[in-house]
């Protein structure tokens, strides 16, 4: 699972996250690592485009909070990764992104992995590499996670689903 931040301009029109420039460079990204959008679940921390794509106000991530919540719960994914700081500080806030960027921490059952957001290397290409890395290492902590025996537990409200039968209450 990937989170971002909010919606861009494109991203407003078309109602999909990251399909404008930045989208494009998470594409080039996953692709260098042999994974495709249709591997990956995408998100932002808001969902609505704050006017004049200024940051999102700790109020707008807080209306959205709940929305997200639901979307990891239902997707129930072992690795998020959080692109840029606004989604990173919904895990760790107070850390610097550019201090943990691309180092795995434990979180509840799952992995986050904090990396820059697309879009800052696009206004900062040096950080291009740094992506790249980070991308390699993701690839490497799925990998790992995959091969390893299930350790992640049920959280303590799931219930085991159970099929009813026709006539059963």
């Amino acid at each position: 699972m990937f989170i971002g931040e909010g919606p861009g301009r494109n991203e407003d029109k078309e109602g999909s996250p990251f399909v404008g420039r930045a989208g494009k460079l998470l594409d080039q990204l996953l692709d260098q690592i042999g994974l495709s959008r249709n591997k990956v679940f995408i998100t932002n921390m808001v969902k609505c485009r704050p006017p004049n794509n200024r940051d999102p106000t700790p109020s707008e991530i807080s209306s959205c909070s709940g929305h997200l919540d639901s979307q990891i719960q239902a997707i129930d994914p072992a690795v998020i990764v959080t692109l840029g700081r606004f989604s990173f500080s919904k895990f760790f806030p107070g850390l610097p992104i550019s201090k943990v960027r691309g180092v795995p921490r434990a979180w509840k059952d799952k992995f986050i992995f904090p990396m820059y957001h697309p879009a800052a290397a696009l206004y900062n290409p040096s950080l291009r590499p740094r992506l790249a890395d980070d991308f390699t290492k993701l690839l490497e902590l799925v990998n790992e996670y995959h091969n390893m025996p299930k350790i992640r537990s049920k959280s303590p409200n799931q219930v085991e689903p159970k099929q009813l039968g026709l006539f059963d209450r």
